[in-house]
């Protein structure tokens, strides 16, 4: 049963966005492999509510900058369902600073995380795509990674890289049937967005031609469409879901 469904690998799903993924997908009837780096309740929530949706639901503990954690739990997922046709590459952290005052590490932190675990993860599931002659992958990235935002260099930069890296691997994997496209979030409500203070919210939408925050899962019906055969002719592109915010 579970080589007949397709199967969908999600990194950072235990949480905002990613969740919101993990749970639109699992609606569509793929099997859910999940990532995270250290579990939780929110975890076990998550796996319950995805195999209510009559999937099945694999999580697979591994911190995507390491390149040997990743290589572990995507062989834990081929060993459980044989096969990965979509990838998810959502991982992400940020730790806001001014240039002047951001230490080396937490610009390194940044990037390993966002932009090298995008490659590690990729790095690891593309040969099975290629074997399989069909794939698709959606790289989170931000509007950030293509207007800038001051106080946010290591995560700006993370997320331009996200952008260049799907576009040269869209080439490099087309004729192989395997789309990579890459999904730029603006304001979206989650874990991140909630700590801010009100009157900074309403700033936030007034800036927004649709006067709001977006959802996660206005972000996750994107991923679904581009994950599915609907979008088969589309491959190498960034799509802003941000209300209008980079018009």
């Amino acid at each position: 049963m579970s080589e007949e469904k397709k199967v969908a690998l999600i990194t950072g799903a235990t949480r905002g966005i990613g969740r919101e993924i993990a749970l639109t997908l699992a609606e569509e009837g793929y099997n859910i492999a999940l990532n995270y780096r250290k579990a939780n309740e929110e975890l076990e929530t998550l796996r319950k509510e995805i195999e209510e949706k009559g999937v099945k639901c694999l999580a697979v503990c591994g911190d995507v900058s390491n390149f040997e954690e990743v290589e572990k739990f995507v062989k834990e997922i081929i060993s459980e369902f044989g096969r990965i046709d979509v990838l998810v590459n959502n991982a992400g952290i940020t730790k806001d600073m001014l240039l002047m005052r951001m230490k080396k590490e937490d610009f390194e932190s940044v990037v390993d995380v966002n932009l090298v675990g995008t490659f590690n993860v990729t790095k690891n599931v593309i040969s099975y795509m290629m074997k399989a002659r069909s794939g698709r992958i959606v790289n989170i990235s931000s509007v950030v990674g293509i207007s800038g935002n001051a106080g946010q260099t290591n995560y700006s930069a993370s997320k331009a890289g996200i952008i260049g890296f799907t576009k040269s691997l869209a080439k490099e994997v087309a004729s192989r049937n395997i789309n990579v496209n890459a999904v730029a979030p603006g304001f979206i409500e989650t874990n991140m967005t909630e700590v801010l203070k009100e009157e900074i919210k309403e700033e936030i939408a007034k800036s927004i031609p649709l006067k709001r925050m977006g959802k996660a899962k206005d972000v996750a019906n994107l991923v679904k469409f581009l994950v599915s055969e609907d979008s088969s002719y589309i491959t190498g592109q960034v799509i802003n879901v941000d209300g209008g915010m980079l018009m």
